[in-house]
């Protein structure tokens, strides 16, 4: 008995120092991680964590249902593409094609109104917004300096990086991209509750504007300085310029770091159903327009969707992009598989929500990616038959 109580008290006090360790070195946001993924059985962020969050109402107003195609949901998904989404747990895949809904399917209980983690996704509907504030006179042009928002960075960069080089993923920030490490930046950003402090911890440490690196703190930056260039919150500033205007069906969430510090994850974390994340990708198909108004000039449109690096044409502005079978494409992606695929060539969009994605890449994209676009030309082939 002696020995058991001594061996409890040790796992005790082991427990303890372990837990204000990781206070003290500013890891305590790992408990959070712990609470939402591990306590309810994942391994990993997953589509509905939102709901363990809190989270910023994106207000909708007069929803604009999607027009269905006369061939509505009258072709089945081939085989391929049944199996693969069984292997990688689709729970709603979607075609428009000329702006009409022509395919709609859902699985484990999902519906056209569910909500669901868009992950990354968001980091174009933060682009958008950066567009939408140059129009509106918030932001100057893409080329305005970071420091005329936030001067207490420094150095001898930080005066050279602008909004454009954050939205194109050029700023040469020291941003640590990785996802499953319990230590990194992205961790910390995603459950630490005060996300401004660390990005204002941060430096420029390369020569901005040269070369294309993925970084989240990039967008996450981009968002404080829409947020105090506007003087609103994102998810205000989102409902303004395109959540009413699209004629979204529902309310949206847009995740934040916590109540206390307010900011919206402006590189993620905008839950809503897939056919509200269809409509900013079938916004840019139509160039920026919606109903005969010009929502975002189409001058931002064409520099979106098209890469800025030469040596890196797999990225633009806050969208993906593929040339696959010499078609160009743009892509607004999340982390487990989420995809809003647009092809303005044939006037197509495909959208894609899941829990997973391939772990194997072919040119910068998933391999699943590629299924979904081959699989939903081969069911638009049936069309007409």
């Amino acid at each position: 008995m002696k020995s058991f109580i001594k061996t409890l008290k040790w796992i005790l006090v082991t427990t303890l120092v372990l837990v204000v360790g990781l206070y003290i070195l500013g890891y305590g946001y790992i408990f959070k991680g712990i609470q939402v993924v591990y306590l309810t059985g994942h391994t990993t962020a997953f589509i509905d964590d939102y709901s363990y969050f809190d989270n910023r109402t994106i207000e909708n107003s007069n929803p604009q249902p999607w027009e269905l195609s006369e061939g509505y949901n009258s072709v089945s998904a081939t085989q391929k593409l049944q199996k693969t989404n069984q292997k990688f747990g689709t729970v709603a895949f979607l075609i428009i094609q000329d702006g009409k809904l022509w395919y709609e399917n859902y699985a484990e209980n999902y519906s056209k109104t569910s909500k669901t983690n868009s992950f990354s996704m968001a980091k174009s509907f933060t682009v958008s917004l950066l567009f939408k504030a140059i129009q509106d006179g918030y932001i100057k042009n893409l080329e305005q300096p970071i420091t005329d928002f936030f001067p207490e960075f420094n150095g001898e960069f930080a005066a050279k990086c602008t909004v454009g080089d954050l939205a194109s993923m050029s700023s040469g920030l020291n941003w640590d991209e990785q996802y499953y490490s319990p230590f990194s930046m992205t961790a910390k950003s995603y459950y630490d509750t005060n996300v401004r402090t660390l990005i204002t911890s941060l430096a420029i440490k390369d020569k901005p504007g040269q070369s294309f690196t993925y970084l989240s703190g990039n967008t996450q930056l981009l968002g404080m300085i829409i947020e105090k260039a506007t003087q609103k919150s994102l998810s205000a500033y989102l409902s303004e310029s395109f959540w009413r205007p699209l004629g979204m069906n529902d309310f949206g969430l847009w995740q934040l770091d916590g109540v206390e510090s307010g900011i919206e994850k402006s590189y993620c974390c905008i839950a809503t159903n897939a056919r509200n994340f269809a409509k900013l990708g079938q916004l840019y198909l139509q160039n920026g327009q919606w109903n005969g108004q010009q929502i975002i000039k189409e001058n931002f449109i064409k520099k979106a969707i098209n890469p800025r690096f030469k040596d890196h044409p797999h990225y633009g502005y806050g969208f993906w992009l593929s040339n696959y079978k010499q078609k160009q494409i743009f892509v607004m992606r999340g982390i487990l598989g989420q995809y809003v695929i647009g092809i303005p060539e044939d006037d197509i969009l495909i959208v894609r929500l899941g829990h997973q994605r391939s772990p194997k890449k072919i040119n910068h994209f998933p391999k699943d990616f590629y299924i979904y676009v081959d699989e939903a030309y081969n069911m638009l082939a049936k069309k007409n038959k």
